[in-house]
């Protein structure tokens, strides 16, 4: 994902109250999937830990999901000029309910660290345990979560491929599972989308993304509303970054209202751990998944209450 430009600007919220019976998450569960993630090496397209992580994905998803949809395409890597074969994966929860959502996370990892402070060190890949894992394990946790409490919604967990081998500066090359999956709708298409990127570090913090605001102001404000009122304090009203990110192909070619949760400043506004080699586990914690993780199950359990209250 690309970050273009920074805003500043606080949002009053009104809060609404939900259902509290839902499901635990549980974050020491889904920093493992994290760490398990991570074992495997980087996921950079065509790599060992590539393909070893995409077994390891169906494996667990199979457990849990009512269904299992692998998307193929392929796209040019526009750095190196390589051709890639990429695979989304769609688990399907309840795909028989009316109202259909998306929650999101790319699987793949950067190729490259050209982040790095030390030229060379820039070839060598990630790990990506925030950029890509993090997201990840919040979704593998939420299927497992399903698996065992059948959601009153249809909940679609997309794992989007081809996000991160994009050059810095072209938008369009960056995104690409996501820019396939819109094009080529392998489910009925959504009500809404959630993307979750960047959401593990230990030092969480989460803004509103301009984009998110623009496209699905409604439900930005009760997602940030709910985790004022669970005492979930990284989220936080203030819209700041625009971020070129999975969730502009599902608005802009497939017309899904989306936005997009990121915490694009890691570890903090002094330093910076993204497209680096010290994106590891070691700078990403449980309780930050917590935080997003819980919001998640809010959502997925509590969003026909929250639809009834709107009609």
């Amino acid at each position: 994902m690309k970050i273009i430009f920074t805003y500043s600007l606080f949002l009053p919220f009104i809060f609404l109250g939900c259902q509290s019976n839902v499901p635990r998450f549980d974050d020491a569960h889904a920093f493992s999937y994290l760490v398990a993630q991570c074992d495997f090496g980087p996921r950079n397209p065509g790599s060992d830990g590539y393909y070893a992580c995409l077994d390891y994905f169906i494996t667990e998803l199979d457990q849990s999901a009512n269904e299992i949809i692998l998307q193929d395409f392929s796209y040019q890597e526009q750095r190196y000029n390589k051709h890639y074969n990429g695979k989304n994966i769609i688990a399907r929860f309840n795909p028989d309910a009316e109202f259909q959502t998306i929650i999101s996370a790319h699987w793949d990892t950067r190729a490259w660290a050209d982040q790095e402070d030390l030229r060379q060190d820039r070839y060598t890949p990630v790990i990506g345990a925030n950029d890509g894992a993090s997201g990840v394990a919040i979704l593998l946790e939420l299927a497992k979560i399903m698996g065992e409490n059948p959601p009153p919604i249809g909940v679609n967990l997309v794992f989007f491929d081809g996000e991160d081998q994009g050059v810095p500066g072209e938008n369009e090359t960056y995104c690409q599972g996501s820019r396939f999956f819109a094009n080529n709708l392998p489910i009925p298409l959504p009500e809404e989308a959630i993307n979750l990127d960047m959401v593990g570090d230990k030092q969480l913090v989460l803004p509103i993304e301009r984009y998110s605001l623009e496209y699905h102001p409604k439900l930005v404000r009760h997602l940030w509303d709910r985790a004022k009122d669970m005492g979930l304090d990284a989220f936080i009203g203030r819209v700041d970054y625009a971020i070129y990110d999975d969730h502009i192909p599902l608005n802009e070619i497939a017309g899904i209202p989306s936005i997009d949760i990121i915490d694009f400043k890691y570890p903090n506004s002094y330093a910076n751990f993204w497209h680096t080699l010290n994106d590891i586990p070691e700078n990403c914690s449980e309780e930050s998944l917590g935080q997003v993780g819980a919001l998640m199950v809010d959502y997925i359990y509590n969003r026909e209450e929250q639809n009834r209250s709107e009609n």
